[in-house]
């Protein structure tokens, strides 16, 4: 996976010298050899609703690349000092037009999927308190799925999520 290799920073937001790499905490990490400013990347945190109704779940579908077309659970990046569930509010208020409460956290996923991806998703099961379903932001239609109709899916987080479902309602 590429961390970022082709946008690295250049120059110590500082003091503006131009940055070297050497190795810190056993990692090759961009450094300032005048200020002594390292970066240490953060990772990037996504939150995501499990809304289900009906032995049905909410599903959204992507206008934008990567996964253009396909769909995933209603979810977004967390600003920072943002508290996680009430970015899983905002993101699914944002896609679909429902308002929701959350009602519990299912699952952290870990793992980047892509350059622009989240390194983890926090997972949150909600239930609608509100709103009227309408597709908006970055999503061009929003629907239920059952889980035996399921379109195509964009992310292995959504993947992880509905089998563990699937698993739960069919027990061998």
């Amino acid at each position: 996976m590429t961390h970022h290799q082709n946008n690295e920073i250049k120059f110590c937001p500082y003091c503006g010298t131009p940055t070297q790499k050497k190795i810190v905490y056993e990692k090759v990490r961009v450094f300032c050899p005048d200020c002594n400013w390292v970066y240490y990347e953060d990772p990037k945190v996504a939150a995501a609703v499990l809304v289900q109704q009906n032995g049905s779940i909410l599903l959204a579908r992507r206008i934008f690349n990567p996964n253009k077309g396909e769909w995933t659970l209603p979810a977004g990046f967390i600003d920072a000092h943002e508290d996680p569930e009430q970015a899983a509010i905002r993101e699914c208020l944002e896609e679909t037009g429902l308002e929701v409460n959350i009602s519990g956290l299912r699952e952290i996923i870990s793992g980047r999927e892509h350059d622009r991806g989240a390194d983890m998703v926090i997972v949150y099961d909600a239930e609608i308190i509100g709103g009227i379903l309408t597709a908006g932001d970055d999503a061009d239609e929003v629907a239920f799925f059952p889980l035996d109709q399921l379109p195509p899916i964009a992310f292995q987080a959504t993947r992880k999520v509905i089998k563990s479902l699937i698993q739960k309602n069919n027990p061998s």
